[in-house]
């Protein structure tokens, strides 16, 4: 964990402890929760349909830390649902307005009812999952999308312009193919071109234009990233081109390199993850650099092609009489 989340968490934890301090009782819902709401003063409660935005502690009740948003660059946004378990908090949230506070208690019990197999030992019987809510913005469905709307604009006009920056900047004469997919070979080779349903073998690191890696297969890049897991293998990936088993700009953009060789990828966010994103790193309408190297290929063995035959032609010569 780094300064900024030891600082956020040390933050967030005085504040639950300050909250629970307050808390001088416990109501409960039908299903079986217990809760006590701190009020901001604002009256207007959250309705079914609202899109709400919070942030969230989990703990223990001996009040070790599962989870929290603090150490999140972002707070939880979800529209509130008519409650399907005692968990959701579905309940709660209808009794709560923007900017209150809240702790909710969940008995385990009620959680892992039915598949006891799934209880952690840290949640024993008897025990209590324990909620801290804080209700930062509470927002009608149009004004919603209205917003993410036009978040997607914003994200969207920005890309082209990104995209030209980071190769003015970097000085790379990239080609360009119809699709929009731009790439540079750095390091070329006179070995066979794969094919679609060839598998291959890649390294790769790849990075946002504002040059934050985000996943490499090179275990020292990694490290030095700040990026690194200690649980995955750091070695050529494989997969089988032409399969949608990655992002359509690597399907594309492999075919066009050599084994060995070395290239630069600018991949747009039509070719990438699109106007969803993909975490943090990659916001919606992100082009995504990668820097590959086709490191093998296994050319796939193709069906042999049968010769048609006329029917009605002699395919030997006809013997010859002796005079």
């Amino acid at each position: 964990m780094n300064l900024r989340s030891v600082i956020l968490l040390l933050i967030s934890t005085a504040v639950v402890s300050t909250v629970k301090a307050q808390a001088p009782d416990f109501k409960k819902t039908d299903r079986g929760a217990l809760y006590h709401i701190f009020k901001s003063g604002d009256t207007a409660r959250i309705k079914v349909s609202n899109v709400i935005t919070f942030n969230a502690i989990q703990k223990t009740d001996k009040d070790s830390v599962l989870f929290t948003t603090y150490t999140q660059a972002n707070p939880v946004k979800l529209q509130v649902q008519p409650s399907q378990n005692i968990g959701d908090l579905m309940d709660i949230f209808p009794l709560m307005a923007a900017k209150d506070s809240a702790i909710v208690k969940i008995p385990a019990d009620s959680v892992f009812k039915g598949h006891e197999e799934q209880r952690p030992p840290f949640l024993p019987k008897g025990s209590y999952l324990v909620f801290s809510l804080k209700v930062e913005r509470v927002q009608t469905v149009e004004d919603a999308i209205a917003e993410r709307n036009a978040a997607m604009e914003k994200y969207k006009a920005a890309e082209a312009t990104s995209i030209d920056k980071y190769i003015a900047d970097n000085k790379l004469a990239v080609k360009t193919t119809p699709s929009g997919l731009k790439y540079v070979i750095n390091k070329a080779s006179i070995k066979a071109k794969p094919m679609s349903g060839d598998s291959v073998f890649v390294n790769y690191v790849g990075h946002t234009v504002e040059g934050k890696v985000f996943d490499t297969s090179v275990e020292a890049v990694a490290k030095a990233s700040g990026v690194y897991n200690p649980g995955r293998p750091y070695e050529p990936i494989s997969f089988v081109l032409g399969t949608s088993s990655v992002i359509k700009g690597w399907d594309e953009g492999l075919l066009l390199l050599n084994e060995g060789s070395k290239a630069t990828f600018v991949i747009p966010s039509a070719l990438a993850y699109g106007a969803q994103g993909a975490g943090e790193d990659i916001k919606p309408f992100t082009p995504l650099i990668f820097e590959l190297e086709l490191v093998k290929v296994k050319h796939h063995k193709k069906a042999p092609v049968k010769k048609a035959v006329k029917k009605g032609i002699a395919t030997k010569k006809a013997p010859v009489k002796k005079k």
